[in-house]
């Protein structure tokens, strides 16, 4: 799964550096345009409103979500990667969750149907070996409680114990990244659109007040508040998806411990009676 994230990483930011590239190539290409800007201004003077009019008919494609990402400049291509790297992360974590995170995988029906009729038979290298050929944290839990039987009862609650919460770890910290993206992705966020609000306010300072004065500062502000709605898009997916999977796992785990019990339960009755038998 780790090695999956981070080939999706670096595919995102490769993806988003090629974006970066064209933006700064596309940025320098306007600036010929005012080298022969000076020839030809007497004569464009009169036609000074046709260009108004043809702006506002293109202004649709200045607000695609490309050309917001191309024109974010560098720092803005940084935060656009970050939240790509996490947006395909959260889907890559949501899909392996989906896959793990089921009772058949914890706690194998068969499996469990295999060691109690060991357990039943009173054939406790059998049940070990069942564990062996099964690996889910129910067959390691047990595993634990069966290695101990010589040492007393005390000893298998206390290995089955220690080793249901490293199970219960486990399973948790495979749903933690989702909670780590739902609080990143609103920072990150939040910085993009800062910084667009840094770059719109620099453009207004540079230019002649006037209309095309404001609708650069709107159009500016308008791209940076994109970063913040990706980014608690992201993260309001994440959090519904680690609040679903904590739930279900938490209910697997516990039915996981209820399953234990009962089989330590069906243990304990074997051991007692072998040490009748022995005695």
């Amino acid at each position: 799964m780790k090695r999956s994230l981070l080939l999706f990483g670096l595919i995102a930011g490769v993806l988003t550096s090629v974006l970066c590239i064209n933006s700064f190539a596309q940025a320098a290409a306007p600036a010929a345009a005012p080298a022969a800007a000076p020839a030809a201004a007497p004569a464009a003077a009169p036609a000074a409103d046709a260009p108004k009019e043809e702006k506002k008919g293109g202004g649709h494609s200045s607000m695609s979500f490309s050309n917001i990402i191309l024109n974010s400049g560098w720092f803005g291509g940084l935060i656009w990667t970050l939240l790509f790297i996490c947006s395909i992360a959260c889907v890559a974590l949501v899909i392996d969750c989906y896959i793990n995170i089921q009772n058949k995988k914890i706690t194998p029906p068969e499996f469990v149907q295999e060691v109690n009729n060991s357990i039943a038979q009173g054939d406790l290298a059998q049940a070990i070996e069942v564990c062996d050929k099964v690996s889910s944290p129910f067959s390691r839990v047990l595993k634990a409680g069966f290695v101990n039987v010589q040492e007393g009862f005390e000893v298998v609650q206390d290995s089955v114990g220690i080793a249901a919460d490293i199970e219960s770890e486990t399973l948790l910290s495979r749903i933690s990244y989702l909670s780590v993206i739902s609080n990143v992705t609103p920072m990150l966020g939040l910085i993009g659109t800062v910084q667009g609000m840094i770059y719109a306010f620099f453009n207004l300072g540079t230019q002649e007040a006037g209309a095309a004065q404001q609708s650069m500062l709107a159009v500016n502000i308008s791209h940076g508040l994109w970063a913040t709605a990706v980014g608690l898009t992201v993260s309001v997916i994440a959090s519904i998806f680690f609040y679903y999977f904590k739930n279900k796992t938490m209910g697997i785990i516990l039915g996981m411990e209820a399953l234990t019990l009962d089989t330590t339960k069906s243990l304990r009755n074997a051991v007692v009676v072998e040490d009748e038998q022995s005695a």
